[in-house]
């Protein structure tokens, strides 16, 4: 009995409490923190989640999708602004369908036909690069699916799913967990069905991505938002080395799931504290705009400003010279240097100790206060 299926009554999943129960009480406390600046979010800054959400799912599969087709993808769906930004792409369009119905339609009862739905949304074409796939429906090849890394005649083997015959009972008990447990914690209940989904494995392909969209459904439903306020894919594609580490540690384990809550709380964690200091950003970026709207600056110099907010908390790269800021303005040198000389003159921005032909300037962070 190699892998965790294989034994008897393996859903019957256990852990050690006293082992997860201090980072299971942070992680309330930061969810609920979070939920509290929920209103906080414009939809400029939801529309991030999902975009990253989307990216960083698809890249832990080791799919590059476009991000301004992402974008594209997210703005027409939320209503958004839409223009300068390219077609749409069929693929991304499909995961960006998957990861918003799994967070707003969060109290719709799971089915096996939503499951197919969100399968054939991350294959449009039928293809998974250039191989074709079964698109909405369980995986039928009789051959064993395996993950296997390693070069041809150095294969290992880390982990083989339950045989395609098993998938439909093993689904049917899944789905009745789903739609009827309630006395688990709903983060824990997130994190266990992430692990039991991509041990079935059902699909010929996309199951990590289809794990990744039920725990953030799971997630909503304990939170009932229906916003997307952090990327937990994010955090995972980070720790990915670990995340693949870990479910093979699982999956041929005894069905004692300690250490897999453990990572995952962690990745819960994280996830928060990376949102958190968007929110952070956003409060700051605020405020800054706010004291800008009392003083008399142009519209060139309001460009130039936001292009420096943008990656606060970091510092803009290199600092703001004479030279970027014609770049960003398409102004005369000179002009650039009157412009430059009134917002140091209202305190909006700093010159750096650099002198010369290395002269820089940065904003007056203060200037927000």
């Amino acid at each position: 009995m190699k892998y965790i299926w294989q034994k008897e009554n393996w859903t019957h999943f256990s852990w050690k409490s006293d082992e997860i129960i201090d980072l299971l009480s942070t992680a309330r406390k930061k969810q609920g923190f979070i939920l509290g600046k929920g209103d906080l979010f414009n939809l400029k800054e939801l529309s991030y989640f999902i975009s990253e959400e989307a990216m960083t799912t698809s890249e832990i599969e080791g799919e590059k999708l476009d991000r301004d087709s992402v974008r594209s993808s997210v703005a027409k769906r939320l209503g958004l602004p839409t223009a300068g930004l390219p077609n749409i792409r069929k693929e991304t369009d499909g995961i960006v369908q998957l990861l918003l119905d799994a967070t707003s339609n969060y109290s719709a009862p799971l089915t096996k036909e939503k499951l197919w739905a969100w399968q054939e949304a991350l294959f449009p074409t039928g293809y998974s690069g250039i191989q074709k796939i079964q698109g909405g429906k369980w995986r039928e090849n009789t051959l064993p699916m395996q993950v296997i890394s390693g070069s041809m005649g150095k294969e290992k083997i880390h982990f083989e799913a339950p045989p395609s015959k098993m998938i439909e009972q093993e689904i049917l008990q899944f789905i009745n967990w789903w739609n009827t447990e309630g006395n688990i914690d709903g983060i824990l209940r997130a994190a266990i069905a992430h692990f039991w989904i991509v041990t079935i494995h059902p699909f010929e392909d996309g199951n990590g991505r289809i794990a990744r969209a039920l725990t953030d459904m799971a997630l909503a439903q304990d939170e009932k938002t229906g916003k997307r306020l952090y990327s937990l894919s994010s955090q995972i594609n980070k720790d990915k080395i670990s995340y693949y580490e870990v479910l093979e540690k699982t999956q041929k384990g005894s069905g004692n799931l300690t250490d897999w809550l453990k990572w995952f709380l962690d990745m819960f964690n994280r996830s928060i504290d990376n949102s958190c200091k968007i929110i952070e950003g956003s409060i700051f970026r605020n405020s800054f705009y706010l004291n800008l709207d009392k003083i008399a600056v142009t519209e060139r110099q309001k460009k130039v400003i936001r292009k420096l907010l943008e990656p606060y908390p970091t510092e803009f790269a290199g600092g703001l010279t004479n030279k970027k800021y014609v770049s960003m303005t398409k102004v005369s040198p000179e002009t650039a240097k009157r412009d430059i000389k009134s917002l140091v003159e209202k305190d909006i921005l700093l010159k750096n100790e650099a002198k010369g032909r290395s002269t820089s300037y940065r904003l007056n962070y203060k200037f927000a206060e």
